[in-house]
């Protein structure tokens, strides 16, 4: 099964086709901004029973130079049986459409980022008769972008950035600058950048992040994106509050045997049990304050 981040790491280029000439600069490649874009089917199938798709095709144009594919695939982890694939459709995409073939690889993690750049040759060593050598955007090229006015300058960037950095540090910063510049942006606008950026988060931890600041600083959206979102995220909270409704009762029993035993219960044995969130520690000190000749005993050697 397709994963959301693995559709928002390629369908963000058929949203907006120019990120690529924005993009290609910190690849090392100076490509000139398209002045026509067209997707193309992304089926790759011959009539022999194999198939072969690409995830996203574009065929753009440039003021400076002609026509040409671009093909943009989302990889999640090594497979080692990507570079022939890769390989095969450059080499059908030049057969079937007769125009020269970029393949730009969109990555979340190093690993994959280091692996999917390594030039891969077909035949001997000696005799290297198709070499690959993808562009590759990943967390070690693509920007970082915290400043709200940069984000605001290129929304679909900065959308491109949360979703490479997914598993970075730094993503807390992207995020809260890409929620600020789109405060004043207008809905239609707005609402694929909350769902692209909400798609490549989907399997990091920063997807709650993500969807605590749609629900508070994009509050006013009300499309079905953001109020999807919101819902998603309304949901995940009325669950913590359940989880710490129930770590409160936990700690409140705790104290209640305690005190009914006619125990000294010190503000410091009182403070911890009511910190603690934790149901299986809570049951494992309830046990306990039944039988401990005094309160400090309850939490054995934790």
């Amino acid at each position: 099964m397709v994963s959301p981040p693995h559709e928002a790491m390629h369908r963000i280029f058929q949203h907006d086709p120019g990120l690529f000439s924005r993009v290609s600069r910190y690849l090392g490649v100076d490509m000139p901004p398209p002045v026509k874009a067209t997707a193309l089917p992304t089926d790759l199938t011959e009539t022999v029973p194999v198939e072969r798709r690409v995830d996203t095709l574009l065929r753009l144009e440039t003021a400076e130079r002609d026509a040409f594919l671009l093909a943009v695939e989302a990889q999640g982890r090594k497979h080692p049986d990507k570079p022939a694939a890769w390989a095969y459709y450059a080499a059908h995409l030049w057969t079937k459409y007769k125009l020269p073939t970029a393949l730009l690889v969109v990555c979340q993690d190093h690993a994959t980022a280091r692996w999917a750049q390594q030039p891969v040759s077909s035949g001997p060593p000696q005799m290297p008769t198709l070499t690959l050598r993808p562009l590759v955007a990943g967390p070690h090229n693509m920007p970082v972008i915290t400043d709200p006015e940069e984000a605001r300058a290129d929304l679909v960037l900065a959308s491109l950035a949360a979703i490479t950095h997914a598993a970075e540090p730094v993503i807390n910063g992207i995020l809260k600058a890409l929620s600020t510049a789109l405060r004043d942006t207008q809905e239609s606008i707005a609402d694929p950048i909350i769902e692209f950026t909400a798609q490549g988060l989907a399997r990091s931890p920063a997807k709650h992040l993500w969807r605590n600041l749609v629900a508070v600083d994009l509050s006013f959206y009300k499309s079905y994106i953001a109020e999807e979102i919101r819902d998603e995220g309304r949901e995940q909270g009325r669950e913590q509050g359940r989880e710490q409704g129930c770590a409160q009762r936990g700690a409140e029993d705790v104290l209640l045997v305690l005190e009914q035993r006619g125990l000294e219960v010190s503000e410091g044995v009182r403070g911890r049990i009511m910190e603690c969130q934790d149901p299986e520690v809570l049951r494992r000190w309830l046990a306990r304050a039944v039988t401990a000749p005094v309160a400090e005993e309850i939490f054995g050697e934790e």
